[in-house]
């Protein structure tokens, strides 16, 4: 079971906006692997990120947990987040950041890639065999499912039955509208193009719950005490990372790179830096790389 844990529980408190202490999150992107010179084969994927020493992202910086902007700063982190600058120090061995994040939603992300304006999405990007079609898939790195958010003093919702008749809220073009249809049919579902704003029907009492992946829900959860996410999640989804799909060399060295990571404990020390100051327990194993169709 996936739970939220108090600052005493996890012995570290989620960073606050303006004054985080970034440094455990530096280090573990810093000690991460760096790519063998001779593994990056010239004219790929990944030699052209090499060339230009910036790894273009498509992803978000408003997800706490997993992709959150600073304002103060402007640096943004979490578990995606850093994946990708994990990735980018793989690729290019600089010290320091060298992403360029373009924001994505739903709606553009397979576009984003296509056009070449990103090299790779880190989004919470759960692989389905539709999206496989359009885009090349590394991983899965992160087993989710859609799970339900209720206000913090809803009593009358707790799995998916109670669904049913009900005004229930999620992101259009998400895996989650497909999900309800099959759990909850008979509930009255409430279109968005932004999380955000799934929250705030919530809050609002426009919609009774809101189902998405249980990753974005506990972001959210983390940062709105008004809010609660509901037990364990009643689908699979599973993350992956999106590439172009007209290179195959891509996918082949993330998911080498995704292989390394695992293996000298990278990923399992970002997930306890991120994910782990809020969600107690220890880290996950990580899913097995191309155990998804799609991926």
């Amino acid at each position: 079971m996936v739970a939220l844990a108090s600052c005493a529980d996890s012995g570290t408190a989620p960073p606050l906006p303006g004054s985080a202490d970034t440094s455990r999150y530096d280090a573990v992107i810093a000690a991460s692997p760096v790519a063998d010179p001779a593994a990056i084969t010239p004219g790929s994927w990944a030699d052209k990120v090499r060339q230009r020493g910036t790894l273009n992202v498509g992803g978000t910086d408003a997800g706490p947990l997993f992709s959150l902007k600073d304002p103060a700063t402007g640096k943004v982190t979490g578990f995606d987040a850093g994946l990708s600058q994990m990735l980018a120090h793989y690729i290019t061995g600089k010290p320091t950041d060298s992403t360029a994040l373009t924001i994505t939603t739903v709606d553009t992300r397979e576009t984003l890639l296509e056009n070449g304006t990103v090299d790779a999405v880190f989004a919470t990007y759960t692989i389905t065999p539709q999206r496989a079609a359009k885009v090349a898939f590394a991983g899965p790195y992160y087993s989710s499912g859609d799970a339900i958010m209720v206000k913090a003093d809803n009593t009358t919702i707790r799995t998916a039955a109670d669904l049913h008749g009900r005004t229930v809220a999620t992101q259009a073009n998400s895996t989650a509208v497909l999900a309800l249809q099959k759990a909850a049919p008979g509930a009255n579902v409430l279109l968005f193009q932004e999380d955000a704003q799934c929250v705030a029907a919530v809050q609002q009492g426009r919609a009774d719950a809101y189902v998405i992946d249980q990753g974005i829900l506990i972001s959210d959860a983390s940062t709105n005490p008004a809010v609660k996410v509901l037990g364990e999640p009643f689908s699979t989804e599973p993350y992956g990372i999106g590439l172009p799909l007209n290179d195959p060399t891509a996918k082949a060295f993330v998911n080498d790179w995704l292989e390394a990571i695992y293996a000298d404990g990278s990923w399992a020390n970002l997930w306890k830096a991120t994910i782990g100051t809020v969600v107690s327990g220890d880290p996950p194993a990580p899913p097995a790389i191309g155990s998804v169709e799609g991926s």
